[in-house]
Parts: structure tokens; sequence; C-alpha cells
């Protein structure tokens, strides 16, 4: 993220964009405070975003005042709880935006297309399409399940560092759903080594005996997102898996593109 540059008018239009610098400034300062973990000193953002103190302590002070932000016991300043309805209804559109590629995956590979989000420790579903064929897979919009059983999960979880996916684990604890659930975590992080050398996940009969579920992470997406076709076994072999994921890597790459693009008018 490019460091924002100081001005004595913080209401001052940004030319580049047409925006108020000040909005624009508040925004980098709540993602940066989101990249440090959720909560920074003002020194910290002073130095991560090139503004002077007197700036950023004004800036704070109204978002504080609008519930964005908290100031804590310590000084340090978190992002505050207005901002969790916010990223609820934005994962919830963000399900809706998702429709329309998922439609693409079900005419292209005939399985039945989910998209599922990283949500603390656990994997939710918040968009679906199903198979037109009359054996489908269904999964519930809104169901969580926890990662080490799911293709998705997989795909989601594949980049993060091993020393975080152990605590994670350590957490939520391993389950098997089924004979072939992987319930160590070594060997979940022999799978996750395996999806980025592949550039997909798989759950085979992992997560339920007879499905075999194909999965791709959302390049850049905003937040942890992950693309999938579920289907029988029968059905998704590894002959289908060649023709598959070449189509749900293109599919996630062109969701990608349109989240990346801010919806303007050129």
């Amino acid at each position: 993220m490019p460091p924002s540059h100081a001005s004595t008018a913080d209401s001052k239009p940004s030319g580049a964009s047409g925006g108020v610098q000040s909005l624009e400034r508040a925004f980098d300062l709540l993602e940066r405070m989101a990249d440090a973990g959720g909560e920074v000193g003002l020194s910290e953002l002073s130095a991560s975003s090139g503004l002077p103190l007197p700036t950023i302590h004004r800036l704070m002070r109204t978002l504080v005042v609008c519930g964005y932000v908290r100031q804590q016991p310590n000084r340090r300043y978190a992002l505050g709880p207005r901002l969790i309805r916010l990223g609820e209804s934005a994962s919830r559109l963000l399900g809706t935006w998702a429709r329309p590629y998922l439609q693409r995956l079900v005419e292209e590979t005939g399985e039945t297309a989910n998209m599922a989000l990283l949500d603390g420790d656990e994997i939710v579903y918040v968009a679906q399409v199903p198979s037109k064929h009359s054996m489908r897979m269904f999964t519930e919009v809104g169901r969580r399940v926890l990662p080490h059983s799911t293709g998705v999960g997989k795909a989601l979880l594949a980049d993060t560092p091993a020393d975080e996916v152990r605590a994670l684990l350590a957490r939520t604890g391993m389950p098997a759903a089924t004979e072939k659930t992987i319930t160590t975590p070594e060997g979940f992080l022999d799978a996750l080594e395996q999806v980025r050398r592949a550039g997909y996940a798989v759950d085979d009969n992992e997560q339920e005996i007879g499905v075999r579920c194909l999965a791709v992470s959302v390049p850049n997406s905003p937040t942890s997102a992950a693309l999938s076709i579920s289907g029988p076994a029968g059905r998704v072999t590894e002959q289908a898996t060649e023709r598959i994921v070449p189509i749900l890597q293109q599919v996630a790459k062109e969701l990608s593109d349109a989240l990346a693009s801010n919806g303007t008018a050129g």
C-alpha cells in the first residue's frame, strides 16, 4: 500500500481520484490497523503512513466517535465493533456477487459450485449453485465446518505459515468426519504443500464418503475466499480433475478481477 502524504487540508479533494482526502486517509489507517493485527499505536501509524501525528490523532478521534475504532486502556487504538456489521454485510454481498461465476462453473463442469470464506478458525459457505444432475451435492449456505476436512479449507490455508496452521488446528482439534479425514497436523501440512505445488486442493472422501471436491483460492481477494465444485466420486474422477481444475482457476481469476474493480464508470 503506497504511503499517504501529509497536507494541511484534510478535506481537500484528491486530484487523482476526485475523492475526499480525509476519507481516503481514514480508510488507509483502518487498513493499516487491520494489517497490523487490529491494534496499533499512533506512532506506528505515523511511521507506516507518513502522516504527521496531529493529523492521525484528528482522524482517529473521529473514527472513535463513530465507533469504527476504540481506544484501549493502554492508549493504543483497536478496530471497533461497528466494523463487524459492515464486514458481515459485505460477506453476504460477496456471495451474491459470486453467484454468476458459480453458475458458470456449474454450466462448464456439471457439478455443484460453492464459495467459502475463512471466518476465524472455521470455514463458512456463503454461496452455492447446485448441479443439474439428479444426484448432486448440497451444502447449506451459512454452514460452518472445520478446515482440515475440506478442499476449501486446504485452499484457504495453503499459504498460511506452518506455525499459524498448527495453532489453528490446536484450537479446533482434528475430528475425523470419515475414515479418510486427515487427523494429524503433519498430515495436514503435507496436504497444504501438495496444494501449493499443484495449484488446487482436493477433498477426497474426507468430509463425506462418496463425495469428492476440488477447490482453489480466489487470488488477491479482499478476504480469504475459495471456489469449489463438489460431486460424486464416480463423476469427479482423476480424469475429470484434469478438465475441471483449469476452469476453476480461470473463473477464480475472473472473480478476483471483478472484485478488484472499484465499480466506477469510466
